[in-house]
């Protein structure tokens, strides 16, 4: 039998890379500052 791949739950998902916890740091909205400049789709999951 095969082995799953990998998978994650969607809320640890939104808790490591959601967009509240990218504006708390300031790396964080410079993540989002990027993506926004890049044109991104989705700026944050």
């Amino acid at each position: 039998m095969t082995k799953r791949t990998l998978g994650g739950t969607s809320r640890k998902r939104k808790r490591v890379s959601g967009f509240r916890v990218r504006m708390r740091s300031h790396t964080g909205r410079r993540v989002i500052k990027s993506r926004r400049k890049r044109g991104r789709e989705r700026i944050a999951v």
